[in-house]
């Protein structure tokens, strides 16, 4: 707009026009109907020549591997993963108790398991098992740099003939195979704590919500910690199934999370490639990969939904295997199996994939390397 005016005031100043208006902060000279659209013309076609050069200029739609200083891009990286888990954690732990919950039996819906944990367990219980699950970040350095690697590795494997749909499609099964290999023992803990719905009473005491789930038999003394009741539930685990038990759920895990991830990753870049046309090329390129990851992410959570669910209930249960998994969850809800937990599921993948893109893309421009700064657009 600044710049309309400034060309505008430009063109009256040649006719020794004087100022006398002031729009958005920038004066403006009066003039004669019959002089103010002679003057815009000029102006306008100034305009659209600045704005063509903008949509005319090249710039990196995808910054690779190689292009960053991974000194700046890890940090980073890390600082963001955490920012984003504390901000969002809550929903994580909504959906959780939503899917392992038979029916509607404890709560009726994501803002009413919101309203309930809050009231029995107070906001603490809307973080339940946040510090050890934030050790999940470790395995996003390892997500990330596999996804990279991979993509870079088939740039160079077949000299750049591999569609970047198709290359975002396999990179983000791979990293997806390796996250899981290393979070999934943290993740059957936090979700024991998840479900278990410990509060605090007023003299400081555990106290444990009605609505909560206590599949290993976990006894609650008055002067537990939560760190003894963490303890507790490793050991139980250990001695029940041995180190299998960390991994109970994985083969779901990886049914679930490594289609989740390819999905995610390759429908990122269809739709992102597909914004770019539909958009003009003056609109923030780092805006069109925010909404971009958002679609994926809503449109991934819907195919994946039923496989989250498995995966859940295999991790808390203790079900013995997926078939079963399945089974049951078809007896107990039926069709309503597909969309169970699913609306706090895509408020969750919505503001995660939104989050995640957006600080995700803004560390790569950070971290780029001085060469091809002056190429990229924000």
């Amino acid at each position: 707009m600044r710049r309309v005016f400034h060309l505008i005031t430009e063109n009256f100043g040649r006719h020794g026009l004087s100022y006398t208006d002031e729009i958005c902060g920038v004066r403006l000279e009066r003039a004669p109907r019959q002089f103010l659209r002679l003057n815009l013309l000029p102006a306008r076609s100034a305009l659209i020549r600045e704005m063509s050069a903008v949509e005319a200029t090249p710039f990196i739609r995808t910054i690779e591997w190689d292009m960053m200083d991974k000194s700046k891009f890890f940090p980073l990286s890390m600082l963001s993963s955490f920012s984003v888990r504390c901000c969002l954690y809550p929903l994580t732990v909504i959906k959780t108790r939503l899917q392992v919950q038979r029916q509607n039996h404890m709560y009726n819906g994501m803002i009413d398991a919101c309203r309930k944990i809050h009231k029995v367990e107070g906001v603490s219980g809307l973080y339940r098992g946040f510090w050890i699950s934030s050790i999940q970040i470790i395995s996003g350095v390892f997500y990330v740099s596999t996804y990279e690697g991979v993509r870079h590795l088939l740039t160079d494997t077949f000299a750049g003939h591999v569609d970047s749909k198709v290359k975002a499609l396999i990179a983000g099964g791979a990293a997806s195979l390796v996250g899981q290999t290393i979070v999934v023992p943290f993740d059957v803990l936090s979700q024991h704590l998840m479900v278990l719905g410990i509060g605090n009473t007023k003299h400081g005491r555990i106290s444990v919500d009605k609505f909560g789930m206590n599949p290993l038999g976990i006894t609650f003394e008055p002067d537990k910690t939560r760190a003894q009741i963490s303890a507790d539930i490793v050991r139980l685990i250990y001695q029940r199934d041995g180190y299998r038990g960390f991994y109970r759920g994985y083969v779901a895990s990886l049914c679930a999370y490594v289609p989740n991830s390819a999905l995610w990753w390759g429908l990122y870049t269809v739709y992102q490639d597909e914004l770019l046309k539909l958009l003009p090329g003056w609109f923030s390129h780092l805006c069109i990969q925010a909404i971009a990851g958002t679609l994926g992410g809503f449109t991934t959570t819907i195919v994946t939904n039923p496989l989250d669910i498995v995966r859940a209930r295999l991790q808390v249960q203790r079900l013995d295997s997926m078939l079963s998994a399945f089974r049951i969850l078809w007896i107990e809800e039926g069709l309503h199996m597909f969309t169970k937990g699913l609306s706090a599921r895509l408020v969750q993948s919505a503001c995660f994939s939104f989050s995640i893109i957006l600080g995700y893309e803004t560390i790569k421009r950070m971290s780029i390397n001085e060469e091809y700064k002056r190429h990229i657009r924000w």
